[in-house]
């Protein structure tokens, strides 16, 4: 048997994960830049590890840096669109 890679997905086996093809992504492995990309929906693969990507929020541009254990997820998971909900006490009470 040989060793395969266990990738999640939603996907159907044999269309594989999805994912953008970066075109500067020779550059971000040479000169550790970020990529910047809008691909929330985009497959972490194991030749990501160790980049850097800047992930559209909504808003703005989060930085995400791809480790071992994020390989199999989304990059939309790691960027988070919603604020967490704080109570501000006014002057008046």
């Amino acid at each position: 048997m040989q060793p395969s890679l266990i990738v999640r997905s939603g996907r159907s086996a044999w269309k594989g994960p999805y994912f953008v093809a970066f075109p500067n992504l020779r550059e971000a492995l040479t000169n550790n830049v970020s990529i910047k990309t809008q691909a929330r929906s985009c497959t972490i693969l194991p030749n990501f590890v160790g980049l850097r990507f800047m992930v559209h929020n909504g808003k703005d541009y989060l930085p995400v840096t791809v480790t071992q254990d994020m390989v199999g997820h989304k990059l939309g998971e790691f960027a988070h669109t919603k604020k967490r909900f704080t109570y501000k006490m006014t002057k008046n009470k």
